[in-house]
């Protein structure tokens, strides 16, 4: 009966753990073998015991006493000291209390798995495994590579970083900019893994308010930076939908069906500001393009304006020129079928590399949706199939459900 809830902490607390962990003994390799042995104990003694009542706390506790343990073996031959364990909370422990989270740590961290030394491709993966706790399923579909791929890049980026002796200190200023490009690729996977589940009420939930409070943070800290700041912008523009992001029902509703005065204006201002400052400092820049598009959206004021769908097609036309990835394609096949239709929109989707898709919820959504409006049932039926094996979170599930029940 423990199984569900040390799997709950696991998928809650598990990035949390190893980051704290691995800032207090300057080890990530260590504090990830130590929290493993951790949940390894909490399932043959929570069985017996009972569930703690907090068991994050429990599972840090005792990581951190087995990675004390393993120092005092490996320097008991010359009879140097280990430190002992405190019973007042320091800056990390503080750091497992989501109430009472230090964004500055996050952020600390989060620079340091994005060392220089560490391969680009793998700084903001190993960031999400490391600081945000994401499976490595999970950061292998955001990033759209084979899972065997991603598992080989992150032993050698912890292996690199050990070999390097990266200190486990926020960098100096002067060093943040080739290190900011990563940090802020964690950021938004790490949001979008929140924004994925409209109902927030999956394990990476808490996600959504720690990005919110890190992207205000490193906009204040590196002020003259348009990516920051688009960034930024972003992620206020998708929060302050979220009111009207699930229906009474509890399915999600679509960005162009959602009601615009239940939308949060105080963060929409707030986007808006930001997004003047993106513009005036990265004009071309991706982020930059993909806050247009999102206030381009937070701009209607109510579900009588038309949706910008013709000036949405055109921002992502630009946006393909700084950014070409599947990932866009599949939003401006959204907007395409809009303005041409859904056959157009389709032969937009044929061109791209399905077996990077294969576990990518959103194209076959897309797909099933485009192929229901073409007309093609049984092609629609299989799609929505496929986008439900891949687990979708409870809202979306339902609305997926719905669509497919309306063939």
């Amino acid at each position: 009966m423990n199984g569900p809830a040390l799997e709950r902490v696991f998928r809650s607390a598990s990035g949390r753990i190893i980051a704290v962990l691995a800032a207090r003994f300057r080890d990530l390799a260590l504090a990830e073998d130590a929290f493993s042995e951790s949940c390894l104990r909490a399932a043959r003694v929570w069985p017996a015991r009972g569930v703690p009542d907090d068991p994050a706390a429990w599972l840090y506790r005792v990581a951190q006493r087995i990675v004390l343990d393993s120092m005092r073996r490996d320097r008991k031959h010359d009879g140097s000291a280990t430190e002992e364990i405190s019973s007042d909370p320091g800056p990390e422990e503080i750091m497992m209390d989501d109430a009472r989270v230090v964004p500055d740590e996050r952020l600390r961290l989060i620079f340091i798995c994005c060392h220089p030394s560490v391969a680009i491709e793998a700084r903001a993966a190993l960031t999400l495994r490391l600081v945000c706790g994401l499976s490595v399923t999970e950061i292998a579909r955001a990033f759209l590579i084979q899972e065997a791929t991603l598992a080989q890049r992150l032993l050698r980026a912890k292996r690199k970083i050990a070999d390097a002796g990266v200190p486990f200190e926020l960098p100096a200023p002067d060093s943040w900019p080739e290190r900011l490009d990563a940090v802020l690729s964690t950021l938004e996977i790490a949001y979008a893994k929140a924004h994925e589940d409209a109902a927030g009420s999956g394990p990476h939930a808490g996600f959504a308010s720690e990005v919110l409070h890190l992207t205000k943070l490193l906009a204040h800290l590196v002020p003259n930076d348009g990516a920051v700041a688009a960034l930024a912008a972003q992620v206020r523009y998708a929060e302050a939908r979220r009111p009207a992001r699930v229906s009474a029902e509890g399915w999600i509703i679509p960005l162009s069906e959602q009601d615009p005065k239940l939308w949060r204006r105080d963060l929409i201002e707030e986007a808006n500001r930001l997004l003047a400052d993106a513009i005036r400092m990265s004009p071309s820049d991706h982020r930059t393009l993909q806050g247009q598009l999102q206030q381009v959206w937070c701009s209607r004021q109510s579900l009588q304006d038309a949706a910008p769908w013709p000036e949405v097609l055109r921002l992502y036309d630009r946006l393909l020129l700084t950014r070409d990835d599947p990932i866009v394609r599949i939003n401006r096949a959204v907007a395409l079928a809009e303005i041409e239709g859904a056959d157009a929109a389709l032969v937009e989707l044929s061109h791209l590399d399905t077996s990077a898709l294969e576990q990518f919820l959103p194209y076959h959504a897309v797909r099933a949706d485009l192929l229901a409006r073409s007309g093609r049932r049984a092609e629609a039926a299989d799609a929505y199939a496929r986008a439900l094996a891949l687990d979708p979170p409870a809202a979306e599930r339902q609305w997926l459900e719905r669509k497919a029940a309306g063939l």
